[in-house]
């Protein structure tokens, strides 16, 4: 099942994607996709909704972020060895742990606006796994009991600010530095997280193309770490670092985007993003 929210910023209703790909109202079955809809027995009810029995909304509406009222973004650093390496900085030995603000967070689409001084504004396309139900030191073993789904991330990234310090999160939380989506995907249409491709793209020219099969510390694994340092709660969302290609590792120079770029990225089966820089 893919959950989504649609309409003007501020004032998204929810919505439900149906085989052919259309949005579906959900407004007048619920209020909104908010954590408490993650709930296993609520997700369940959802899925037995014939799709085809819901008003269609209108192609082309704008979507936000597929859930509303998200308590963390919580993302994992250096996560694939190339990147790491592109990066010049160490393989790590346990997942890398740093906070992305909340209010980095935007539609799929919406443009990607450069903070006052911004110079080096780069891209990151990752895997963001949402949290259904409420994990703490939970094992690996048991780590996907407590998802609901995944998404598309573009982890955007501002690398002087990164830089400045040991601490990345000025150069990860600006405005717009968030966008989420499309949709949110329900974990059973995603048999193996291990095994999906992802890729990006910058004015049409292919600049990511991994798959999560080369992640060194798996979703599982991920989610039983932090949730020993944090109690992970319905509707938080960890991005689980980038493979290589980002703009701070080409070679012989860096490539930052500019005002006019477009970054179009995407994961299997989780659909699409594409941001315009203002």
């Amino acid at each position: 099942m893919k959950l989504c929210r649609y309409g003007t910023p501020g004032q998204e209703r929810p919505g439900l994607v149906d085989e052919t790909g259309a949005v579906r109202s959900l407004a007048g079955v619920i209020g909104d996709v908010t954590p408490d809809s993650l709930a296993p027995a609520r997700l369940a009810a959802l899925a037995d909704l014939d799709p085809r029995t819901l008003p269609r909304v209108e192609a082309g509406a704008r979507l936000g972020v597929p859930v509303a009222g998200i308590g963390k973004y919580v993302c994992i650093g250096l996560n694939y060895r190339d990147h790491a390496e592109e990066a010049g900085l160490p393989v790590p030995d346990e997942p890398i742990v740093f906070l992305k603000a909340i209010t980095a967070l935007s539609g799929p689409d919406d443009p990607i606006v450069p903070p006052l001084g911004a110079t080096r504004l780069d891209w990151e396309a990752e895997l963001a796994v949402v949290i259904g139900t409420r994990a703490k030191d939970v094992s690996p073993g048991d780590a996907l009991d407590h998802v609901a789904g995944y998404c598309v991330a573009n982890d955007v990234s501002e690398r002087a600010f990164q830089m400045q310090s040991s601490q990345w999160d000025k150069g990860k939380g600006c405005d717009t530095f968030g966008p989420l989506g499309p949709w949110l995907v329900t974990k059973d249409e995603v048999s193996d997280p291990q095994d999906l491709a992802i890729w990006l793209d910058v004015n049409g020219r292919r600049m990511q193309a991994g798959n999560t099969r080369t992640m060194i510390f798996s979703v599982a694994e991920i989610v039983a770490y932090v949730s020993r340092y944090m109690t992970l709660m319905p509707g938080d969302v960890i991005a689980t670092g980038t493979p290589p290609g980002v703009g701070m590792g080409m070679r012989p120079e860096p490539l930052y985007l500019r005002s006019g770029d477009v970054v179009e990225l995407g994961i299997e089966r989780l659909g699409r993003q594409r941001q315009r820089v203002a």
